[in-house]
């Protein structure tokens, strides 16, 4: 991404947020009126957990993590690709959007997997400094990260409203 792309992304990909987020607020203000806000603590509090350990170097980005991580985030990127695809002929995968066990339990492994794609990126950032990456890199360390922060907010955001929505 060119840095003067920067501020158009940041206001399609604000607007984009905020609409979700004023859906979900609206759709649960009964059952949980502070979910978005909760789903933003989370994801807050889990990067800045994945932060400290990455750090201190509780979880390490080996190669295989780094294989493992990519291979379940692709094979997440599948799924949700074939029941979007899958949508279009009526056909649903029912624990995707229901909170039963099944459902919360997928959206669990979910937000895992996100969370433990900050120590990719964390990792991309701390090796092209270390191997002194041109400066125009730091907008594709950045956007990688912001990526990943959008998704696990997403995915957090769902949990809560399967969670809420088996009152």
């Amino acid at each position: 991404m060119e840095p003067f792309l920067a501020p158009a992304y940041a206001l399609l990909e604000g607007l984009f947020i905020g609409a979700i987020s004023a859906y979900y607020n609206f759709a649960f203000a009964a059952k949980a009126p502070f979910i978005v806000m909760n789903a933003v603590g989370l994801t807050l509090a889990c990067a800045a957990g994945m932060y400290l350990l990455y750090s201190f170097k509780i979880i390490q980005a080996t190669q295989k993590f780094k294989a493992i991580i990519f291979t379940a985030t692709a094979g997440i990127a599948i799924f949700y690709l074939l029941t979007w695809v899958l949508s279009f002929f009526g056909v649903s995968i029912p624990f995707l959007h229901e909170g039963s066990m099944m459902g919360i339990g997928f959206s669990l492994f979910v937000v895992a997997i996100a969370a433990l794609n900050l120590i990719l990126d964390f990792d991309m950032i701390e090796q092209g400094a270390a191997f002194g990456a041109p400066k125009y890199m730091e907008w594709y360390g950045a956007f990688g990260l912001l990526v990943t922060i959008v998704w696990l907010y997403l995915e957090i955001l769902r949990l809560l409203s399967k969670l809420s929505s088996r009152d």
